[in-house]
């Protein structure tokens, strides 16, 4: 059974970055490809930015290209989300996804999630 566990968010001011990490438990780490999706309050789950196994392919959502830089350490089973200028749009839970299905964005093709990270931006 596979385990997410994110870490790293909190509260920061509009401007500033911020990095979230995602540990991988319980399988190999570098059969699943990996995604970051956040859900701010009274809004749907948005999807933010992939990366595959290997890490050579990423796609991102277009509200955060540019400001979002995903990544994986294989050897880590770690995933993590760059996060720079953050606005006080992109606050939310932030939960990572594994899947070994498909490389793709679209939240229905990720099987495990994690419990989420809470990002707060202020203005």
């Amino acid at each position: 059974q596979v385990q997410l566990a994110e870490s790293g968010g909190g509260l920061v001011q509009a401007g500033d970055s911020l990095r979230l990490s995602c540990a991988f438990f319980g399988r190999i780490f570098s059969s699943y490809h990996m995604g970051w999706f956040r859900q701010a309050p009274g809004k749907e789950r948005e999807s933010v930015a992939a990366i595959s196994t290997g890490g050579s392919s990423t796609t991102y959502a277009d509200s955060v290209k540019g400001r979002f830089t995903i990544s994986r350490d294989n050897a880590k089973n770690t995933v993590y989300l760059q996060m720079i200028s953050l606005k006080p749009e992109d606050t939310a839970v932030y939960y990572c996804a594994a899947s070994r299905r498909v490389f793709s964005i679209l939240p229905r093709v990720y099987d495990y999630w994690g419990q989420g990270a809470q990002v707060t931006v202020s203005s």
